[in-house]
C-alpha cells in the first residue's frame, strides 16, 4: 500500500481508521529504512510481521514474481511445489551470477539485495562480536571446511609454487580435508602439553618454515574455538611470524563468534602480524540450520577475490536464514544470548568440577578454552579398556547429545595420514576425559539434566563392572552429534 492507495481507501473506510492504518504501516517501513540506510543489525529486534512484509517486499522485485513475466531461459525461477515457494519466500534465483557469488542479478533485484544486506549485518555482527578491524566479509552456502578449501584455492593463484600448508594439529576430520581436497599437503605440527592444556608449538611451526622454505609454503592454517584441553593457537604470535616470513595466515574461527576471546584473539594477531582471512560457522553461532559461513577478512580486495573463486550461482537460504534470525533478535539480543552462554560456561564447570570430585575424578585446568570443558576419566579407565567408550554409548542413547568420549591410543587414517590418539589432538594425552561445550543457544536445563544423567551413567558403570566389559552398541563416531 503506498501513499496513493491510502487515499483511495479512504473513500471507502473513514479516514481515521486509514490513517493509523497507514501509521503503522510507516512503522514497518521506518525500521526497513534504517537498515537500507545503515546496513547494519538494528539495536532491537524486528517483529515476524516486520521481517515477512520486508521479505515479501523484496520477493516481488525478482522476475519470477512479476505480474506477467514471460520466462523463455533454462532458469526462470520456477518452482513445481507451492510449499517450497513459500519455504524460500518465492525467493528463488539464488545469490551471485557465474563468475561471481557477490554479483548483482538483473533478473533477481530483490535477491540481490538480500545478499547485499546480509553482508552488511553479518560484518556489523562480527565488529560487534570483537574484531572491529574487520573489513569486509561475505556469507558462502558452504560449511566450514569446504569454506576454508575455497579460501586456499584463491591463495593458490598467489602462490603457484606453495605445497604445504603448516597446521598445528587439531583432532577435527573437515578442517583437514579441507587442505586435502584444495590439493595441498597439510603438515601437521604436534601440540606442546602446558599443564592440562595442549598449546601451540611455535618453535616447531618456525622450523618447518625453514625447512620447507617460504615459497614453498600456501599458508599457516590455525584454530581458535576447539575441544578442550586443547586451547585456541597463540594466534599473536603466529601472526606476527607469518609476517615475519611473508606467508599468507588463514584461521578456522568455527564457532569462535560466540566468545569474545577467539574474537580479541583474531583482532589483536591482525592489529600485531598477519590473518588474510577467518572463517566461521553459521549454524554454531547463530542457530540457523547446517550449510552456511561467513569468510571475512582486513583486506577487502583480497575477500573479494574469494567470493569470485566460488564457481557458479548459490543457494540463497543459508543468506535468508542468517539475516532473518539476526533481524529478529536484533544486536541487543544476540549480545543477550553471548552473555548468557558466558554465565552457563562458568556454570557447566562449577557443576562438572563438583561431579569430577564425586567420581575421584578432576576438571581438567583449560583456562585458555572459553568454550570446551573436559573432566578426567582416569578411574573408569582403571576398571576397564572398554569402559571409557561404553560411557559414550550410554550418554548417546540416554540423549545426552554433544559429549565426547576420548579413550587413550585411538588411531584414524584420514587421507593417508594417520593420527595417533585421535581425538585428544595429541599423540600421548595422560589421560582419557570426557568434553562438554557451553555454546551459544545453551540452557541451565540442558547442564542440569546432563550432569544428573553422568551422574547416573557413572554410577552404573562402577557398580556394575560387567556393563564395562561388555560390548558397547555403536555411537556417532568422533562425536558427529557435536558441536564441531
Amino acid at each position: 500500500m503506498n501513499s496513493e492507495n491510502f487515499s483511495l481507501s479512504e473513500k471507502i473506510v473513514s479516514s481515521s481508521y486509514i490513517r493509523q492504518g497507514s501509521q503503522a504501516r510507516r512503522s514497518h517501513e521506518q525500521l526497513i529504512r534504517h537498515l537500507l540506510e545503515q546496513g547494519k543489525c538494528p539495536e532491537e529486534g524486528w517483529s515476524e510481521s516486520t521481517v515477512e512484509l520486508f521479505l515479501n517486499e523484496l520477493a516481488v522485485m525478482d522476475s519470477n514474481n512479476f505480474l506477467g513475466n514471460c520466462g523463455v531461459g533454462e532458469r526462470e525461477g520456477r518452482v513445481a511445489s507451492s510449499l517450497v515457494a513459500r519455504r524460500h519466500y518465492r525467493l528463488i534465483h539464488g545469490i551471485g551470477r557465474s563468475g561471481d557469488i557477490a554479483a548483482i542479478q538483473p533478473k533477481a533485484a530483490g535477491s540481490s539485495l538480500l545478499n547485499k544486506l546480509t553482508n552488511s549485518v553479518a560484518l556489523d555482527i562480527l565488529k560487534l562480536s570483537g574484531v572491529r578491524s574487520v573489513a569486509s566479509c561475505f556469507v558462502v552456502p558452504m560449511a566450514t571446511g569446504m569454506s576454508l578449501t575455497l579460501c586456499f584455492l584463491t591463495l593458490r593463484h598467489r602462490r603457484p609454487k606453495a605445497r604445504y600448508i603448516i597446521w598445528p594439529r587439531i583432532d577435527q576430520k573437515s578442517c583437514f580435508k579441507a587442505m586435502i581436497t584444495a590439493g595441498f599437503e597439510p603438515v601437521v605440527v604436534e601440540n606442546v602439553l602446558e599443564g592440562d592444556e595442549l598449546r601451540t608449538d611455535l618453535e616447531a611451526v618456525e622450523r618447518k618454515i625453514e625447512e620447507l622454505g617460504a615459497d614453498n609454503v600456501l599458508c599457516v592454517h590455525s584454530t581458535t574455538s576447539c575441544f578442550a584441553p586443547r586451547v585456541p593457537d597463540r594466534l599473536e604470535e603466529l601472526a606476527t611470524m607469518c609476517a615475519k616470513y611473508n606467508i599468507p595466515h588463514i584461521v578456522n574461527n568455527a564457532y569462535g563468534v560466540q566468545s569474545s576471546k577467539c574474537m580479541h584473539l583474531i583482532q589483536q594477531g591482525a592489529r600485531v602480524g598477519r590473518i588474510d582471512a577467518f572463517v566461521q560457522s553459521l549454524d554454531k553461532n547463530f542457530m540457523v540450520p547446517v550449510g552456511g559461513a561467513i569468510i571475512a577478512g582486513f583486506d577487502e580486495p583480497f575477500i573479494q577475490e574469494i567470493s569470485k573463486m566460488y564457481p557458479g550461482r548459490a543457494s540463497a537460504s543459508p543468506s535468508l536464514d542468517v539475516l532473518i534470525t539476526l533481524l529478529t533478535l536484533g544486536a541487543s539480543g544476540y549480545k543477550k544470548l553471548l552473555s548468557e552462554r558466558k554465565e552457563i560456561y562458568s556454570f557447566l564447570a562449577q557443576e562438572l568440577k563438583s561431579l569430577a570430585s564425586a567420581h575421584g575424578e578432576r576438571l581438567l585446568h583449560t583456562p585458555h578454552n572459553p568454550i570446551s570443558l573436559a573432566m578426567s576419566l582416569d578411574g573408569l579407565q582403571a576398571e576397564s579398556d572398554k569402559a571409557v567408550t561404553h560411557l559414550g554409548s550410554m550418554l548417546f542413547t540416554r540423549q545426552v547429545s554433544g559429549a565426547r568420549v576420548i579413550p587413550l591410543g585411538k588411531e584414524q587414517t584420514i587421507s593417508g595420514h594417520t593420527f595417533r590418539g585421535f581425538m585428544s589432538h595429541s599423540e600421548e594425552y595422560p589421560c582419557p576425559y570426557l568434553n562438554a561445550a557451553s555454546a551459544v543457544g545453551i540452557t541451565r536445563d540442558d547442564v542440569t539434566l546432563c550432569i544428573k544423567r553422568l551422574d547416573k551413567c557413572l554410577k552404573t558403570l562402577k557398580k556394575d563392572g560387567n556393563a564395562a566389559k561388555s560390548s558397547p552398541p555403536e555411537y556417532p563416531e568422533d562425536g558427529e552429534s557435536n558441536i564441531l
